[in-house]
């Protein structure tokens, strides 16, 4: 899983650290810091942290299939999930 966040957009809200503390965490008042390849673990609170997002900054690619395809010889696809 591969996450891109839209600091020209992000507004500091902090749902996202709330939601996801081990990926995003708030330094000061209003930048974010994250972990832009968060464990698979976390799949479940990114996503949530993602859809609670006020000013949808959070975009979140699944990379989990890449495997099969790189073996196959076919080129890595990202699955778009998460909002944009």
């Amino acid at each position: 899983m591969r996450i891109v966040v839209d600091l020209n957009r992000c507004q500091g809200y902090a749902q996202c650290a709330f939601l996801a503390p081990d990926v995003f965490t708030m330094h000061g008042e209003e930048a974010l810091l994250y972990n832009p390849y968060a464990d698979g673990t976390q799949r479940e609170n990114v996503a949530r942290a993602a859809a609670a997002c006020p000013v949808q900054a959070i975009l979140v690619e699944d990379l989990d299939t890449d495997g099969a395809d790189r073996a196959a010889g076919r080129p890595a696809r990202a699955e778009t999930t998460g909002v944009r």
